[in-house]
């Protein structure tokens, strides 16, 4: 799928988190779940980074167009290392690695860890990455006729306000994990989602997803899932941009009504 259509899906998937959360009784402070959405909407864009068309490759100027070439690199390197007899060569490494579930955990796991070890500004710098990501999925239009630096100022401003938020009592910053010294260790949670939304997605596509490497099936690590080929559409299609996208934000507005049981 585009970045749009994995955006919105990203914050649909934590909205409706958020509304299963609040169905078991539990349910989230208002600043987790408005902040879960716009760092899974962000996250949904991340396995992207293997492609240097991608938005998330083009969002941060030189640093991210230099880091899709070490992630391409790396995962057509992986690629080569663990295919299968059946697994075709390749000359890049979109759709490989961080396409997997094993990607989306480690990511997560990995978030989380530098939350809890690397204090407030670890934190703010995860929020502003993914800040500026939700920005350029949610608002893609204006994100396309803005410059890079206004993205940026956007995302900067909405990390600061959403983290002071965040840090007042109750708000949660100790959501779900609230032993001393875990505050944030949530925020790992809304990146695995996203990466997975992602995959999901992709996986309805023509070209499929090797969301379960490396788990061999039949003779491919690489086995690209997907339902039956009958099914799947064109990334940017007529079915991801009039279908699916609304379906998105409707399913996102009824989790967001649902988690915060407006009526």
């Amino acid at each position: 799928m585009m970045g749009p259509a994995h955006s919105l899906s990203g914050a649909a998937a934590w909205l409706g988190v958020g509304a299963a959360f609040a169905a078991a009784g539990h349910p989230m402070p208002w600043p987790v779940l408005v902040v879960g959405a716009l760092i899974c909407a962000g996250a949904a864009l991340a396995p992207d980074l293997d492609h240097k068309s991608a938005t998330i490759s083009r969002a941060f100027g030189p640093v991210s167009r230099i880091l899709c070439e070490i992630i391409d690199k790396l995962s057509h390197a992986v690629y080569k290392a663990t295919r299968g007899r059946g697994d075709p060569r390749r000359n890049g490494g979109h759709r490989t690695l961080t396409h997997t579930a094993v990607w989306a955990v480690l990511i997560g796991v990995g978030t989380s860890a530098l939350a809890i070890t690397g204090g407030r500004w670890a934190v703010l710098g995860i929020l502003f990455v993914h800040l500026v990501l939700a920005v350029e999925g949610l608002l893609w239009r204006v994100a396309r006729t803005s410059s890079d630096v206004l993205v940026w100022l956007l995302g900067a401003t909405s990390t600061w306000i959403l983290a002071g938020v965040l840090d007042e009592p109750g708000n949660g910053a100790g959501w779900l994990f609230d032993a001393p010294g875990q505050e944030y260790m949530w925020l790992g949670l809304p990146i695995v989602l996203g990466a997975l939304v992602h995959d999901i997605g992709d996986a309805l596509t023509v070209s499929g997803c090797p969301i379960l490497w490396p788990i061999p099936i039949g003779r491919k690590r690489w086995y690209p899932m997907g339902p039956p080929k009958a099914m799947r559409f064109r990334a940017g299609s007529r079915v991801e941009m009039k279908i699916l996208m609304p379906a998105f934000v409707l399913l996102g507005a009824a989790g967001g009504i649902g988690a915060l049981d407006v009526f």
